[in-house]
């Protein structure tokens, strides 16, 4: 009788661990196969199109192509023209880099086969130079394609720097030219230069809205202006301060051109004293707001303290400002009275002067500033408190290190958080040095 029991209980207990194991499938395949295709035995070869082809899009390139050879019907899904519009091309130096480069054979398979298909694309490589001149053999392979978004992204300098500039330009010319639809364009640190833009706005000037190209220095003044007097699709423009002319945002505040969203201006120095910079016109800026009201205009600055003396003498319209170096507190000040349209100010470091009557006049003079960001720079905490309440609840970012902020006879560090919270509105606390 006790062996009947023992075989009862074994054989009751088998039908509720299969049940139990269809739960748990349920929940891990459910969502995506539906519960009627779990009573069925899973064969992967049969799956949809459209789940396969989902599968695909979060594999790398040499996973699809492994993942290709499973059955005939992944393989029909590796080759339908929705994988293939938006790709990276990763191109480095297996010695000198961390990046997996995209194989050779698998290069020449997309171009063979994909190269119609192609609208999204960039090419990621190392500081060597033989990624970015293997870039520039592909880009001159694009002759059937269609693309809409081109992006060079350099990992580390000095990588495109070091093509030549016919290798380049006849590289960008093959896209340029056969695109006929590029719509955004990427390619900081790079030799373009003015004839590769009368290519592109010759070719794209309809349907150009992007264009990012800091740190080219081969394009001039007249080179930029040329897209402004032609692209008047363009919204967004990045480029380096030093091509920024009067004439090129009169052009950009025409009345055949849209509104501009976002143009981002790069000041950079590399060495102390060597760069006198011009100055733009008040009425320059102001007919570009006029033009464009709501447009934000980002200004970089990576100068020497004694470099600064050209900017913010009269009112600029800039609405995010960056400090990657010192600034001095002569140009905070002139900040404080020149940037009413400000929004965001971030500032690296400034020197052992507290900046309290600085901050305050920015507060003042600075309706719309919501954002806010000081590294190595000095501010009393009396000053800081003052400075929080005049803003109130408008500063939705608050990023100061605790070592900016000096103690005062009136708050310490263990009050100035509480008090700076209820000014804010919400629990706030000063940014803390890692100890790691």
């Amino acid at each position: 009788m006790k062996r009947a029991r023992q075989k009862v209980v074994v054989e009751n207990e088998a039908p509720q661990t299969s049940q139990k194991s269809k739960k748990q499938k349920t929940c891990l395949y459910g969502s995506v196969f539906g519960e009627s295709d779990l009573h069925a035995s899973m064969d992967w070869g049969s799956l949809p199109h459209h789940v396969i082809l989902r599968i695909f899009q979060f594999l790398s390139l040499v996973d699809r192509a492994r993942a290709s050879s499973v059955c005939r019907r992944w393989n029909e899904v590796f080759h339908i023209p929705d994988l293939w519009r938006r790709f990276e091309f990763e191109l480095s130096q297996p010695a000198t880099s961390y990046l997996k480069s995209t194989h050779p054979d698998l290069i020449q398979q997309i171009i063979k086969r994909h190269a119609d298909h192609l609208q999204y694309v960039s090419f990621k490589v190392d500081s060597s130079t033989e990624s970015a001149e293997a870039a520039c053999d592909i880009l001159s392979q694009l002759v059937n394609c269609s693309i809409k978004t081109l992006g060079l992204i350099s990992t580390a300098k000095p990588s495109f720097m070091n093509v030549s500039k016919a290798h380049f330009a006849s590289a960008l010319t093959v896209v340029f030219v056969n695109s006929k639809s590029l719509s955004s364009i990427k390619i900081d640190d790079t030799p373009l230069d003015d004839p590769s833009l009368k290519v592109l706005v010759a070719n794209n000037s309809d349907t150009l809205k992007l264009l990012k190209m800091s740190s080219c220095p081969h394009v001039s003044p007249a080179g930029i202006l040329c897209v402004a007097d032609q692209c008047h699709g363009l919204k967004e423009l990045a480029l380096n301060y030093y091509i920024l002319s009067d004439e090129l945002l009169l052009a950009l505040s025409s009345e055949k051109h849209v509104d501009l969203e976002h143009l981002r201006i790069d000041v950079v120095s590399e060495n102390p004293g060597q760069v006198e910079f011009h100055s733009i016109k008040k009425q320059s800026w102001d007919a570009l707001v006029k033009h464009s009201p709501k447009v934000n205009i980002v200004m970089y600055f990576f100068l020497y303290e004694e470099e600064f003396d050209t900017f913010f003498r009269e009112e600029t319209p800039v609405t995010h400002l960056y400090f990657g170096r010192a600034v001095s507190k002569a140009m905070l000040g002139r900040i404080g009275m020149n940037c009413p349209r400000l929004i965001e100010l971030v500032v690296c470091a400034n020197g052992l002067q507290p900046l309290d009557d600085e901050l305050i006049r920015i507060a003042e003079r600075c309706k719309n500033l919501t954002a806010m960001g000081l590294g190595e720079c000095e501010v009393t905490c009396r000053g800081f408190i003052e400075f929080v309440k005049m803003c109130g609840g408008r500063l939705t970012q608050l990023s100061i290190m605790e070592e900016v902020l000096i103690p005062d006879n009136d708050y310490s560090l263990d009050r100035l958080h509480l008090e700076v919270s209820k000014h804010l509105g919400r629990m706030w606390f000063p940014d803390m040095m890692p100890t790691w």
